[in-house]
């Protein structure tokens, strides 16, 4: 039996609390995270496999650990070339260089403006040269998200086809080389599952909000770990520099109870499945109604965004398409919802040849392909659905949410405390071996001057004595 340790926070058949999810961040941040991480187990979890999440933790004390435990470590990312990553890079180049276990990185992008000029480098080209050096010395190749992010690993001086190759994101290969998209028929009864960045554009924000109001049988599916508190319990907001995102939960969409926080990656597919069409600009809330097999129109803004739509050949519109006070019908007719599928073959036999030239073993190599270990064991496990916001809830089931939030959230502040405590003893305990040390390394340096002074002196009268008898 081979032990893979993979970058997440949380198993796909792992059964966590939301208030546990919450305060231990199980998430990443952003709850996107478990879709690519599913895809990885689901083709990877063979049944001589097993697959275990690192929790987020990067730390080179760590690697002989790892070595002696695990047999790989796989390290899905998202768009880890950004500035804000800067810092998890040169941790994970420092762990990768102690390791002597495979490390395979599936699927990292770089992110940019959607003009930018690779030519022209970034602030974290060094950290990047360092980390993907360090990961080659552990793995034949690494896959990256896009033509954007491999133009920019081969400006760095990294050869494509040898070092780097495109696999697009693993999310789109969770149910292998088929992908079939139900036909859209949009009625003013659909039902639209909406998903959207406060980082977008406010063209591109009032756009969704607009789809909101058109068709009223519409939910909403936040992807933050603020918006996952504010589901939750309610005390969290965003900054209110628009009105046309839901910054707490007085907003529309949290008053007509039409928001669903995903808790696991297997029941927001199954959610999105019951959906006629996703609409918005957050990359895996489209790309999890794609699987699912439910059209889906992505609304691109930048270059991690725009090399994955065209990569997969998602259907999707650039944030300037929607200027001038456009709708969703003036869209519906032009575009084709089933062109994901078109690419979908071609680019998992590539997916599956990168696993391949990684050493990685997968179900697809065994009969039980088409019901895999992961599956089988999801099928004996009951998922909680998508969360419901707290104010759609009964008082006592407000009550049971924050007490279970609280107590939680006591008991670790409690675990915290007490663990500063113990570290400040330790360190007290360190200050006063240091003073002792010290305070001894003085006393022998003072002893040993005078031992250095008495032994000085003593030469001195003996070479004295010895020059009278000399001249005598």
């Amino acid at each position: 039996m081979k032990r893979y340790l993979i970058r997440s926070g949380i198993a796909p058949t792992e059964l966590k609390q939301p208030e546990e999810m919450i305060l231990n961040n199980l998430i990443g941040g952003n709850i996107g995270n478990l879709i690519y991480a599913y895809s990885i187990y689901r083709n990877l979890m063979t049944n001589d496999v097993e697959i275990v999440p690192d929790n987020y933790r990067i730390n080179e004390n760590d690697a002989e650990m790892i070595n002696k435990y695990y047999d790989a470590y796989i390290i899905p990312l998202a768009d880890a070339f950004r500035e804000t990553f800067v810092e998890n890079l040169k941790k994970y180049t420092k762990l990768f260089e102690k390791l002597t276990i495979p490390v395979v990185v599936i699927g990292v992008g770089v992110k940019a403006p959607i003009n930018k000029r690779i030519e022209d480098g970034f602030s974290f080209d060094e950290e990047v040269k360092s980390f993907v050096k360090a990961v080659l010395k552990r793995s034949n190749m690494i896959g990256v998200r896009g033509q954007i992010t491999a133009d920019y690993l081969s400006y760095l001086g990294f050869v494509e086809g040898k070092d780097h190759t495109v696999i697009g994101c693993p999310s789109m290969y969770a149910f292998g080389e088929d992908l079939k998209i139900k036909d859209l028929k949009l009625t003013k009864s659909s039902t639209i599952a909406l998903n959207s960045s406060k980082l977008s554009p406010e063209h591109v924000l009032e756009f969704i909000t607009d789809v909101s109001n058109n068709y009223p049988d519409y939910y909403f599916i936040p992807q933050w770990m603020k918006e996952f508190q504010m589901t939750y319990i309610g005390n969290q907001k965003l900054s209110e520099n628009t009105s046309f995102y839901p910054n707490t939960i007085k907003d529309k969409y949290y008053e007509e109870n039409r928001v669903r926080f995903p808790l696991n990656a297997k029941s927001w597919i199954d959610f999105m499945k019951n959906v006629d069409l996703a609409v918005g600009a957050r990359l895996h809330g489209n790309i999890t109604a794609t699987i699912a097999g439910t059209p889906s129109l992505l609304i691109v803004k930048d270059a991690r965004m725009k090399e994955l739509a065209e990569y997969h050949n998602l259907t999707y519109v650039s944030e300037e398409n929607l200027l001038g006070g456009k709708k969703i019908k003036d869209f519906i007719k032009t575009l084709d919802f089933h062109a994901p599928e078109k690419v979908q073959s071609q680019n998992f036999n590539h997916f599956i040849n990168f696993i391949e030239k990684n050493g990685l073993d997968h179900i697809y190599n065994y009969s039980y392909y088409q019901y895999p270990p992961l599956d089988q064991k999801l099928n004996n496990i009951v998922l909680p659905e998508m969360l419901t916001p707290i104010n759609a809830l009964t008082p006592i089931e407000i009550s049971d949410r924050l007490i279970k939030y609280t107590t939680l959230e006591k008991n670790i502040k409690s675990k915290l405390k007490k663990e500063n405590k113990n570290l400040s003893k330790k360190l007290k305990q360190q200050e006063e071996k240091i003073k002792i040390y010290s305070k001894d390394k003085e006393y022998l340096a003072n002893q040993l001057q005078k031992k250095s002074v008495k032994l000085g002196l003593k030469l001195s009268n003996t070479l004295t004595i010895l020059k009278k008898r000399l001249k005598f």
